[in-house]
């Protein structure tokens, strides 16, 4: 388990290069962040944003696009992958806001993943974006970063969550999870991490032990 100090330190960086971080999914009401992170699954946000920006100025409510249907959602999301089921799921969801929910987004985790499409990571995601919750939703960036920096050991996305709930101080913790998504897009990235321009390197397990004993080994 990483020191308290380290931990401070990490976060504080952080928050300095950017005192106040939010999604890069672009929408104007919480129904469309509802259907944007559903679709934002296995895709980019980058690919999202371009569907939704031909989307929501047609359809942007719950009666609006149950009212489309499966074959009239499919036309403006098929370009993003897995677009059959994300559609499947978003009429279901719909359905489901509008008999229950009057049209609106509920505000707690049970009745959001009671919706079709969304899991405990899509739930996550709203009710901090929305609703200023404490959480930390665990998509394949935190994961990675998560290792890499040494926050946590866990093999599942939820042991990583559990493990980041317990050790980011409480002042962090609300934005903890859009610091390390973007930390992970445009830094930490998968195959290439960019290391040479990371703020982050001394505080880093991997730079520290897999990253600099490469490049000695390869000298």
């Amino acid at each position: 388990m990483p020191s308290v100090t380290r931990i401070e330190k990490i976060f504080k960086i952080l928050k300095k290069a950017n005192p106040n971080p939010t999604t890069e999914l672009q929408y104007q009401s919480p129904f469309e962040l509802l259907i944007a992170v559903i679709l934002s699954a296995q895709a980019t946000d980058k690919g999202v944003n371009l569907a939704t920006a031909k989307l929501f100025p047609v359809a942007n409510t719950a009666e609006e696009i149950f009212d489309l249907g499966e074959a009239g959602l499919k036309e403006y999301i098929k370009t993003i992958g897995l677009y059959n089921a994300k559609a499947k799921n978003i009429i279901k969801t719909c359905e489901i806001l509008l008999k229950k929910h009057c049209g609106e987004v509920p505000n707690n985790r049970q009745a959001l993943e009671a919706l079709p499409g969304v899991g405990r990571k899509t739930a996550n995601v709203l009710l901090n974006t929305l609703f200023g919750e404490n959480t930390v939703a665990v998509d394949t960036h935190i994961f990675r970063v998560a290792h890499r920096l040494g926050l946590s050991k866990g093999k599942t996305p939820e042991k990583v969550e559990q493990d980041l709930m317990h050790i980011i101080p409480m002042k962090y913790l609300k934005d903890a999870h859009h610091w390390l998504v973007l930390h992970g897009r445009y830094i930490c990235q998968a195959k290439k991490p960019k290391c040479e321009i990371c703020p982050l390197t001394q505080l880093c397990e991997y730079y520290q032990s897999y990253f600099l004993s490469e490049t000695k080994a390869k000298a």
